[in-house]
């Protein structure tokens, strides 16, 4: 079949073909049968019939041999009479023979057979005559001569009789032969199906079959089929690609709707960071000359009480504006081998005092030193300094901060340098949790939003994570994770 039919050109061939080859052995069957049929009916119907009253005739003439010498011997008239029946008889059976036959050349048999019988009748008669008139030498002549005749008479029965076991002999021969026939007919046909079906199969097993295993091997992975039917898996597979398709699309639109915006962010970013800068100078004029000022003029105490808190104002201004710039501008690492355990040091010994104005007590909890990692001292200090702000700062009217140390191994061997920042203050709701790393969120009048996502990219820039965890009303725990190999 040309390798450029399509599927269903060749499918609709070989099925039409199969089709045409099973009515067409249906169609020689019935005909077959019907044949066979007329046959056997014509053999039972006309040649088995004949053949019975050839048979019955040659029987009704043996009959009439014994009764002669039955009366020649007792001289009995009852067998005269019993041969005069017989002979009635053979006459009747004479003319069923004669209403079977279907050719000249059996009538002319069956009409010579009548003659010869007559002449036979005739000299039997003489005999008999000779016999009753008591003349036993020229009866037993006769006698002879009728013998002679009845034997010659009953070979002509016999020929004729011959004549239709050949018949029945072809026609059974015939039926043989239309049998075999027959079963050479269906044995092609079915050759030629079964060749078709197996030329389908393949044809199915090949562009079908194996395509829709493959599909369906996809869908459930490298290991074995979960779903033996291929056609169902197949169809889950497409289903499956039907709704990613949808959400791919949606999360598309998403996508570009977010980087339009993501685009405006920027440029307003990059606006921002302009702008802030641009007030960061002037800020640090007037904060010079209000320093100078403070030393220079006299001042009443009110005076004094206004100065500061105009001073207090610029300084929230300008650390609002600091952090803005650390935040828009991505850090420059100078990596080195450090403890964080000495980082942590560094912070309480520069946050003690602070500490003790907020009266916070400190506990660290560490077994031994970590082992050093790959990281950024300064920057990992700034993060540390961020958290325990925070943590003061939620404690109004002191508390505790508990600062725990310890190596944790992942699932896949690599360590990791916990560290974790646990405080007893006001704490975080839960509907909150998820927005403390935004950039610009605060729950506090005077913070600016931008500690804890200056924090969390440190942290991720040194290649680790934080997670945290809080109860609002008990407190809230901040734990780092660092990489101890410092390949990150």
């Amino acid at each position: 079949m040309p390798g450029f039919l399509s599927l269903r050109t060749k499918t609709t061939t070989i099925v039409a073909l199969m089709v045409a080859v099973t009515l067409g052995c249906g169609g020689v069957m019935i005909w077959n049968t019907y044949r066979v049929d007329r046959l056997i009916e014509v053999m039972v119907s006309d040649t088995v019939n004949a053949y019975q009253a050839a048979e019955a005739l040659e029987t009704a003439l043996v009959n009439q041999k014994g009764f002669m010498s039955y009366y020649i011997m007792d001289r009995n008239p009852e067998w005269l009479q019993r041969l005069g029946e017989y002979r009635q008889l053979f006459r009747m059976r004479l003319e069923r023979a004669m209403g079977f036959a279907r050719t000249e050349d059996e009538r002319d048999t069956l009409e010579k057979i009548g003659e010869r019988y007559d002449l036979y009748v005739a000299a039997k008669d003489n005999a008999l005559g000779l016999y009753i008139q008591g003349d036993e030498e020229a009866g037993g002549a006769a006698h002879a001569q009728v013998r002679t005749q009845f034997f010659q008479l009953l070979g002509h029965c016999e020929t004729y009789k011959k004549a239709y076991e050949k018949q029945l002999f072809e026609a059974r021969s015939s039926v043989h032969v239309r049998a075999v026939r027959l079963r050479w007919v269906t044995a092609l046909a079915l050759f030629c199906v079964a060749g078709l079906g197996g030329i389908l199969t393949i044809l199915l097993g090949r562009q079908v079959l194996t395509p829709l295993r493959l599909l369906a091997r996809e869908e459930a992975g490298e290991l074995a089929l979960i779903e033996p039917n291929e056609v169902k898996a197949v169809t889950h597979r497409i289903e499956n690609l039907i709704r990613s398709a949808g959400e791919a699309h949606t999360e598309l639109a998403r996508s570009r709707e977010n980087l339009l915006m993501a685009e405006k962010m920027v440029l307003v970013g990059k606006l921002a960071a302009g702008m802030a800068h641009s007030i960061r100078n002037p800020l640090t004029s007037v904060k010079m000359r209000l320093f100078s000022l403070n030393r220079s003029l006299p001042l009443t105490h009110e005076q004094e009480e206004d100065f500061q808190v105009i001073t207090r104002e610029i300084g929230q201004v300008d650390t609002i504006v600091q952090n803005f710039l650390e935040f828009s501008r991505p850090p420059r690492l100078a990596m080195q081998l450090e403890s964080p355990s000495r980082v942590v040091d560094r912070v309480l010994q520069l946050l003690s005092h602070r500490l003790r104005s907020y009266e916070v007590v400190v506990e660290v909890q560490r077994t031994a030193a970590l082992p050093q990692v790959t990281c950024d001292p300064e920057q990992l200090k700034e993060a540390f300094v961020n958290f325990m702000e925070n943590a003061c700062k939620a404690m109004k009217g002191g508390g505790r901060i508990v600062i725990s140390e310890r190596v944790v191994h992942e699932t896949d061997g690599a360590g990791l340098a916990e560290i974790a920042f646990a405080d007893t203050g006001c704490g975080i709701p839960e509907e909150e949790l998820e927005q403390v790393f935004q950039p610009f969120f605060t729950t506090r009048e005077d913070g600016t939003g931008l500690g804890l996502p200056i924090s969390q990219r440190i942290i991720e820039n040194h290649g680790g994570w934080i997670d945290v965890d809080s109860v609002a009303g008990k407190g809230t725990m901040f734990i780092v994770y660092l990489p101890m190999d410092g390949d990150e």
